[in-house]
């Protein structure tokens, strides 16, 4: 039928197969699978089955957001690495390859300790706490590693008028992964056991080292010029205040920050609120990830469509902002009118806003990368939406602990869904200006 039907195929280019470039993809399969194993399947696994406190869990799963700010400085690095190699991106792929494996690894053994499962009830006290603490961290780590650095070699290779589309198909393989592996964990994961849990998890640690390293393969040409000794133009500062100011930086990163609290503060309680008050099973809220995700795979299709003809990057992400609010309204409502329906319209409509939301957002941020400053964009974009996803994340818990206390648990859960509608009117107020304002003219990045 010809290569015109088939999505994200006009991303390619003569010098970017598409081949090359779906291989390319595969680090975001990665960061998918290990996103639903943090917000979804986990966080069920140690609310429910152990019995761990909704806002330990959060905490924990909170707990990379003390990396998410290095983004930024993992991306400037990235721009002006040296080595003998000549490679500026795939040492930061590598390095964040392994320490996803490590926390994935060592991860099912400290959540048993944690939640005082059979033999490991007689650890000392602070074993549990900390072995799953490390065990978040290097995941966190890790993925903010390969994600800032792999979406920076893939803009790197591609044509500056394929980098919107490129950066749409990562994402769409970030969802792909989402979808995939909560369905697969979902079966996995359909008779819980101790033993099947750490099975479960370690291939998971496997799948992603095999994962990255085949997408890293060949795929970053080596430079002379790169090599030890030769001088940066900038320091982080200097590139910092360069990137600063340009045109409506700061209010783009503020509106980014409010947006993806809004859209992320219910990611630790999602799968909770659908097996405590819908009495749902493991597997089913396990498939509620799948849901979000195929929300937010629509989302990224119909924003790179749009984007991809000129459209407004700004309204784009208004829109999406705007279909947050009836969703989160559906979820609320679910609970006192017992309707499973209304609840999975609600999740499908989460991942659609957000997925229109963060394309729209990421795509004004490119258009207004420097020459040079590629990896300092995109990793300034990742530490503004990564530490607000992690402030929202630990705030879910918190505050649905504390409602819960004096309330009822679905009271816990509804409150914070009602201050997410209150974020995303913030939001759209802080992104009103970007709205009436004419876009300047994008520039080239190399």
């Amino acid at each position: 039928m010809g290569s015109r039907f088939l999505p994200f195929a006009d991303a390619a280019s003569d010098d970017l197969p598409l081949p090359r470039l779906l291989r390319l993809s595969l680090f975001q399969l990665s960061v998918g699978m290990a996103m639903v194993m943090l917000v979804g399947t986990l966080n069920r696994v140690m609310i429910v089955e152990l019995g761990v406190s909704a806002t330990l869990v959060s905490l924990m799963v909170a707990l990379p957001l003390l990396i998410a700010p290095l983004r930024a400085l993992i991306g400037f690095r990235s721009d002006n690495h040296r080595s003998q190699l000549g490679w500026r991106r795939v040492p930061y792929i590598w390095m964040g390859s392994l320490l996803q494996f490590g926390g994935f690894s060592i991860m099912p053994f400290a959540l048993l300790v944690l939640a005082g499962a059979g033999q490991s009830s007689q650890a000392p006290e602070w074993v549990g706490p900390l072995g799953a603490a490390v065990a978040f961290l290097l995941v966190g780590f890790g993925m903010h590693m390969v994600q800032t650095a792999g979406l920076a070699l893939a803009t790197d290779l591609a044509a500056p008028d394929k980098r919107p589309k490129v950066v749409g198909l990562m994402f769409v393989m970030q969802l792909l992964g989402m979808i995939g592996s909560a369905v697969l964990l979902g079966h996995w994961l359909h008779d819980y056991s101790p033993g099947r849990l750490i099975r479960v998890v370690q291939t998971v640690a496997v799948i992603t080292l095999v994962l990255n390293v085949v997408a890293m393969w060949k795929q970053e040409p080596r430079s002379a010029l790169r090599k030890p000794g030769t001088p940066v133009d900038q320091t982080f500062t200097e590139a910092w205040q360069t990137f600063c100011q340009g045109p409506n930086t700061l209010r783009r990163l503020l509106a980014v920050g409010l947006g993806t609290m809004a859209f992320t503060m219910e990611d630790v309680l999602l799968e909770p609120y659908g097996g405590e008050i819908l009495n749902w099973s493991v597997s089913g809220t396990t498939l509620l990830s799948a849901n979000l995700a195929m929300g937010g795979l629509l989302g990224f299709a119909w924003a790179s469509r749009i984007l991809g003809r000129g459209g407004d990057p700004y309204r784009m992400s208004g829109w999406g902002a705007w279909l947050g609010l009836p969703a989160f309204a559906a979820i609320i409502v679910a609970a006192p009118l017992a309707s499973p329906v209304l609840f999975v319209i609600g999740v499908f409509l989460i991942g659609l806003g957000g997925g229109l939301f963060a394309h729209g957002t990421l795509t004004a941020t490119m258009q207004q990368a420097l020459s040079g400053q590629v990896g300092l964009a995109m990793g300034a974009w990742g530490a503004v939406h990564s530490t607000a996803a992690g402030l929202g994340v630990a705030l879910g818990g918190i505050i649905r602990d504390g409602v819960a206390l004096i309330g009822t648990p679905a009271l816990g859960y509804t409150s914070v869904y009602a201050l997410e509608m209150l974020l995303l009117l913030l939001t759209l107020w802080a992104m009103g200006p970007l709205m009436r304002r004419p876009r300047p003219k994008p520039i080239a990045s190399d």
